[in-house]
């Protein structure tokens, strides 16, 4: 026995700083990644990617959070969609922020407004002009990362560590479902369902594209609820917990979300918890105490604030007594000093007010929580403080393999059970250090798949999404031929929506365009374009809709930023989505067009060669998949030449002139 507790000891130690080593050098490649991208691009560019705003308003609050200051930078016009968040680290400047600018981290933020908390005091210029804000690293997701992995070396995890690490024979429960929810489920996911139940501590269900992996999810969770259990549901981006999130309330399950309002859809709001709580009669309480802040704070305006400028150097302490025996000090007259006082008494009520408004907060918070039958998250939201000591029966975390394994271990410290669901052949998470990429690529999914096997996992077999034929490359090459087309989508085609034409605009299911267009790379660029197969595929969709297919059931995707950035000032097309096969992982369209870029004499293809981008790539599309791209280049790669042949023998090939000819 002391062997095998000296064995986990050194296992966990060697795993812990494996991760820990790998999540510290993937934050200072994030902040690195922002640092280069400020250098090369201008403030317009950056903002235009949603990672700056510019021609803000500055002002200090005169609040503190500890020795911090917090700052409010706004404007009247809302900000343009963007992806800084609370708890996010940024840099303010006026305007140059390699120049000079000063940090911060995100506390709150409105459609017009962020509040910043600062490391260090601002200096008086940026007080009178406009500045800018860059994102420069989301610190908080790290930090609770680490934190984690600090509660597993302690061992405060309350999941068993020996069943993370090793290959641990798993409990068999005697779970009997009497009864599904959803009646309609298949074969596989009904499998996938009583496995899950009864396998302890942990599960994992492998999800192809279109396969009903949500769906299976949800039905696991009405029975833990049915049979009493606590439930921890998370995934590692908003929207795929908001996926689950819609259809347990659908379902009528009692669902608390976790996670800042304004990262979850509108229609869901509801159900986030400070929606939750002001059902509670007590939150009268809670409005009683902010509308009194607000009027303080509208009070306020009526007096100078303390800012260095009148201060002089003055304590607060000071300019209450001065203010008490009406004495003028270092140039400042009585009013004024009385005048300063008055705002330091108004701003102590307001800190008292505030604290108390924090306690009663957390009261009603955690008596939400506690009444939950399931709580939504995100991994990171996991680590909230209101979570902290929470304990959960299970938990499940689905889109498992979008995630890197410390952002899993956030939310599994806090769980007795997990169960995993992903598809480990589809696109991993994005890891910017490349040093971190050998730890960090391989998720949990994958690395809990390669230890327990097909003994403990379920494969979801019949696909809802897609035609046979675009389905049947991706089943061969990926999941050795066990993929099923429903009876549903198996025949579906153009014609059964919209009116057709000559190919590329038939019942074809799959069509490949040959381009021989050049690939290009800009200046300071690692990504590549291709302006031929842009004008291809903008040649295609002008078709589309002219053959009357709205521009929301079109997909243009590509695997090169470069590429999609061209599409976008080609395609202006209100409702038509352009995206990189990165960002439409998850999503479907009835209609893709997929632009592979790659096209030179050498063969190379660069990172189309990560054939799971090549598999997200082709199983987006449900009736129609049109492949732009050059097949002699292409088809100097094995795996891309049997596309090709596929192709040849389920679809057609066709020239880009054929395309370009057709006049509709």
């Amino acid at each position: 026995m002391k062997t095998i507790n000296r064995d986990l000891k050194k296992a966990l130690k060697e795993y812990v700083n494996r991760l820990r080593k790998a999540v510290n050098l993937e934050r200072q490649a994030e902040m690195e990644f922002h640092l280069n991208e400020i250098k090369k691009l201008s403030g317009a560019e950056r903002e235009k990617r949603g990672r700056a705003l510019l021609n803000l308003n500055f002002r200090i609050t005169g609040e503190m959070l500890g020795d911090r200051h917090i700052v409010k930078v706004f404007r009247d016009k809302e900000f343009p969609e963007n992806e800084i968040s609370i708890g996010d680290y940024v840099l303010i400047s006026d305007g140059n922020p390699l120049k000079f600018s000063i940090g911060g981290t995100v506390l709150e933020k409105s459609k017009h407004h962020l509040l910043i908390a600062l490391d260090e005091y601002p200096p008086k210029w940026l007080t009178k002009r406009k500045v800018r804000v860059d994102l420069y690293a989301n610190d908080v997701t790290f930090q609770r990362m680490l934190k984690a992995l600090e509660k597993l070396e302690r061992g405060e995890s309350i999941f068993s560590i020996k069943h993370l690490l090793f290959k641990e024979r798993l409990k068999k429960l005697n779970v009997k479902v009497e009864k599904f929810f959803d009646e309609r489920l298949n074969y596989y996911q009904r499998k996938a369902v009583i496995n899950a139940l009864n396998y302890d501590p942990l599960y994992l269900i492998h999800g192809p594209p279109g396969t009903g992996k949500t769906v299976t999810a949800v039905e696991i969770i009405r029975q833990l609820v049915k049979m009493g259990k606590r439930v921890l549901v998370t995934a590692d981006s908003n929207i795929a917990v908001d996926n689950v999130l819609e259809k347990l309330v659908d379902a009528g399950i009692n669902v608390i979300r976790i996670g800042h309002p304004a990262r979850v859809q509108e229609k869901l709001r509801e159900h986030t918890l400070e929606m939750y709580v002001s059902r509670f009669p007590e939150y009268k309480d809670i409005v009683r105490i902010r509308n009194e802040i607000n009027k303080l704070r509208n009070a306020q305006e009526n007096y100078i604030k303390p800012i260095p400028k009148y201060r002089r150097g003055l304590s607060d302490k000071q300019i209450l007594i001065l203010a008490e025996y009406s004495k003028s000090i270092r140039g400042l007259k009585v009013s004024q000093i009385k005048s300063m006082a008055e705002w330091i008494k108004i701003q102590k009520r307001i800190e008292q007010l505030k604290d108390m408004l924090r306690k009663k907060l957390e009261i009603l918070y955690k008596r939400a929580v506690e009444s939950a039958q399931v709580i939504c998250a995100t991994n990171s939201s996991a680590g909230l403080e209101i979570l902290e000591e929470e304990i959960f029966d299970v938990l499940i975390i689905d889109e498992a393999t979008q995630a890197t394994e410390p952002s899993c271990l956030i939310p599994l410290v806090k769980a007795r059970k997990v169960i995993l669901i992903g598809d480990h052949k589809q696109l991993p998470p994005t890891i910017l250090s490349e040093e971190a990429r050998k730890v960090l690529e391989v998720t949990l999914f994958e690395r809990l798949m390669r230890i327990y096997g097909e003994n403990y996992s379920t494969l979801l077999r019949i696909q809802y999404r897609m035609n046979e034929n675009i389905m049947k490359f991706s089943s061969a090459m990926f999941y050795n031929n066990m993929l099923i087309a429903d009876k549903s989508v198996q025949g579906i085609k153009m014609s059964d929506k919209y009116f057709t034409f000559r190919p590329p605009y038939d019942d074809t299911p799959v069509i490949l365009v040959d381009v021989k267009g050049s690939e290009r790379q800009r200046r300071g660029s690692t990504s590549r374009e291709n302006i031929r197969e842009a004008r291809v595929a903008t040649e295609i969709v002008a078709n589309l809709l002219k053959l009357g297919v709205p521009p929301e059931d079109i997909a243009v995707i590509t695997p090169y930023e470069d590429q999609r950035n061209v599409l976008r000032s080609f395609l202006r097309v209100k409702g038509l989505e352009i995206n990189t096969v990165d960002g439409f992982q998850g999503r479907e369209k009835e209609i893709v067009v997929l632009s592979l870029v790659r096209s030179n004499p050498h063969g190379e293809i660069g990172f189309l060669r990560d054939y799971r981008r090549l598999n997200v790539a082709l199983t987006r599309a449900r009736r129609k998949l049109i492949i732009i791209g050059n097949v002699e280049t292409l088809s100097r790669d094995s795996v891309y030449k049997a596309l090709i042949e596929y192709v040849k023998e389920y679809g057609m090939i066709l020239s880009d002139y054929e395309v370009l000819s057709v006049s509709i």
